[in-house]
């Protein structure tokens, strides 16, 4: 995939709920083989601009550009086919489940003709296959005759990962993949997606400042649905207005970026 090549973009995205406008006029825009990440405070508008690239709820305003495609009233179902996955904040799988068959279903999804309800999941070579590689990439194959309740959060959330790698995605919308996490399964889900973005477009939407400087190419900084600044993390570090916004003074009575500030 071109690190250049715009694959997703959102062009004056608006969405207004009743008074409440929680996405302002937001631009922006994934580039394959790269992670952008949305940073902001909690009621910024960060999941609600994924749902709106998800195409899980309307816009009130603005275009959705998948490609060169304008994909802004394409149903959820379609964009999903064209090529969009996601995860949530919540951890999505099904419990009762093995690994692999949630895996193998999201597959499925992919693979949709009314000839399929006539033979058994297991005889499609193509999804069974697509369901492997996914559980393979994230380092879940070991865990695939495992029912999903059986695996710890860490895992769940690998497994939510592998889901949507299933469906042979372009673009990956990501929705706090480390929330909940200790250090080691974080560390493994930011290696897992420094890997995935070499041929995906991310959008990473994320708490954790330290995974979000390490993985992002760019950073865009939201607050009360609007962009406040966008660009590179070494632009976003040292942006006044971003200082203005999230900083307080150090010992030396001047100001630093913060991790807890910017992730408050």
């Amino acid at each position: 995939m071109s690190a250049t090549r715009s694959v997703l973009r959102a062009e004056k995205l608006c969405k207004r709920f009743g008074g409440l406008l929680a996405v302002n006029h937001v631009d922006l825009e994934l580039t394959g083989g790269s992670v952008h990440a949305v940073i902001g405070p909690n009621g910024a508008g960060k999941s609600t601009l994924l749902n709106l690239l998800a195409r899980e709820v309307g816009a009130t305003s603005g275009r959705i550009i998948l490609e060169d495609v304008d994909v802004t009233a394409w149903p959820q179902h379609r964009v999903a086919m064209a090529g969009v996955a996601r995860s949530f904040q919540r951890t999505n799988v099904f419990a009762q489940f093995s690994v692999f068959e949630n895996c193998r279903l999201a597959a499925q999804s992919r693979a949709q003709h009314f000839t399929r309800w006539f033979r058994a999941a297991e005889h499609y070579a193509g999804t069974m296959s697509s369901a492997a590689q996914a559980l393979e990439t994230t380092g879940l194959s070991g865990r695939s005759d495992a029912l999903a309740a059986t695996l710890s959060h860490g895992e769940q959330r690998q497994l939510e990962i592998a889901m949507a790698l299933a469906t042979e995605p372009r673009v990956l919308l990501l929705d706090e993949p480390l929330g909940g996490m200790g250090h080691d399964e974080s560390a493994r889900i930011v290696s897992l997606l420094a890997r995935l973005a070499r041929e995906h477009a991310i959008l990473l939407v994320e708490h954790d400042m330290d995974a979000v400087f390490s993985l992002a190419d760019r950073l865009t900084v939201m607050v009360d649905g609007t962009v406040l600044a966008s660009g590179s993390p070494e632009a976003i570090r040292s942006n006044a207005d971003v200082q203005r916004a999230y900083l307080g003074e150090d010992a030396d009575g001047g100001s630093a970026v913060s991790a807890a500030a910017l992730s408050a």
